[in-house]
């Protein structure tokens, strides 16, 4: 990074389809608008839009065109670049290690890891690649289990980044906030995301989250691949990147959107009326190439999340990815069961029917048709689903080395009973 927090505008970069190398593909600029709302540009290069293999980094708002863009939503920042940017982990660790207590949007898309999701990259000269940074970087895993060994046991390590990256991941629970601590970890078998738990934690999420992921493969959900690792005496999840292809001459980037871009609203509660499986549905069917089967996995996904009382299905947690030309629905990530008090109605993050957010069957069943689903298939895959969780909820959890005493403290998250509660009988509940 050369430059001072505080900068209005950067290039962005992309790895097009079957390259590892940055070409660059346009320039955005952030500047204050009327009555202090920023307002965000974007005009894609002449050299790019003359380059007969580029591709749009957002196929609705952001098509090859030699238009200038602009919005004013998500502060002034295009989804499709914010979803490149860091999340909040990321964004805790930029502001610890740039010293500054202001940093602007794009600050947080300049700082962020050259491990960013998605295809995309940042920086302040008109040719790639972004410069590289000084901190959150990827780091390898042995290093990793290695360095946090040490930091345990408390020994000296050499005043690097990668420690004081790793010394970060170790002292959960401190200045750097609620955040779930988490970095990118590279192996023989390439990239993963690692999310560490908390000392807050109510069980061990990282053995959790494992075996939701291993359930839901059972119940026909198609997800990302992960495994449990020992970091330091802790258990640790490791969550295979789906964007990323290790290759003998470095790694295809695929292209990413979240579900957030994709339904054009923001993260906060006053634009939560957007945040719909139903109308994701909708969408896939301008994005998806084959917006049929994907408009089925996310019924397949809601279902899912709706039997395991997952309440943190946010937009951010859904995504499409675009290895080629084509975009498709991610694999299945983020898969992590809650405990509401309540036995008649739990409520997912976001519209699954008639009524609203209701986690219920027929809630599900009655906008089945905008999923590209008949009533009676609809219903077959609710029961498959129900009955396989219902069976193997427990089996799963404990052969993948959840406790029995944590088996016990999320029991009750699976297919509750207001999942199959008569919706008339709940809104009198």
């Amino acid at each position: 990074m050369t430059s001072e927090p505080g900068a209005t505008d950067c290039f962005v970069y992309i790895t097009l389809p079957g390259t590892s190398a940055f070409v660059t593909a346009g320039r955005f600029v952030l500047e204050p608008g009327r009555g202090g709302v920023p307002v965000g540009r974007f005009v894609y290069g002449k050299s790019y839009l003359a380059n007969p293999d580029a591709v749009p980094i957002d196929p609705i708002d952001l098509k090859l065109a030699g238009t200038t863009y602009r919005t004013t939503a998500l502060k002034g920042v295009f989804g499709a670049l914010r979803d490149a940017g860091p999340d909040h982990w990321g964004r805790r660790v930029i502001e610890k290690h740039a010293g500054m207590p202001q940093l602007g949007e794009i600050d947080y898309l300049l700082y962020g890891p050259d491990d960013r999701a998605g295809a995309l990259g940042f920086g302040l000269g008109p040719k790639p690649p972004a410069p590289r940074r000084e901190f959150n970087k990827t780091l390898n895993l042995e290093r990793l289990i290695a360095d946090a060994d040490a930091i345990i046991a408390g020994e000296d390590l050499p005043d690097s980044p990668e420690a004081g990256q790793v010394e970060d991941l170790m002292l959960v629970g401190t200045s750097m906030g609620g955040a779930r601590p988490k970095a990118v970890v590279e192996d023989a078998d390439g990239l993963w995301l690692a999310k560490f738990n908390r000392g807050d934690d109510k069980w061990n999420h990282a053995r959790v989250e494992h075996a939701m992921l291993r359930l839901a493969s059972a119940c026909g959900v198609r997800t990302a691949q992960s495994r449990i690792e020992r970091v330091a005496g802790r258990d640790v999840l490791l969550v295979k990147r789906f964007d990323r292809e290790m290759t003998n001459h470095g790694y295809l980037r695929a292209r990413m959107m979240s579900g957030l871009t994709i339904l054009r609203t923001e993260d906060t509660l006053q634009h939560r009326d957007r945040w719909s499986y139903v109308l994701l549905a909708e969408e896939l069917r301008r994005i998806s190439r084959q917006p049929k089967d994907d408009a089925g996995e996310l019924f397949r996904r809601m279902v899912f999340n709706a039997l395991i009382s997952n309440t943190d299905d946010h937009p951010r947690n859904h995504a499409v990815i675009a290895s080629g030309a084509d975009w498709r629905l991610s694999p299945a990530y983020d898969l992590t069961p809650s405990v509401p008090v309540s036995l008649e109605r739990r409520d997912l993050a976001m519209t699954s029917g008639d009524m609203g957010r209701y986690a219920n069957a027929q809630n599900m069943l009655s906008q089945c048709a905008r999923f590209h689903l008949k009533t009676d298939e609809a219903a077959a895959i609710i029961n498959a689903m129900e009955g396989r969780v219902k069976a193997s909820w427990h089996d799963i959890a404990r052969r993948e080395g959840v406790t029995e005493a944590d088996c016990s403290k999320i029991s009750g998250a699976f297919a509750y009973p207001g999942f199959r509660l008569a919706p008339e009988k709940a809104a009198q509940a």
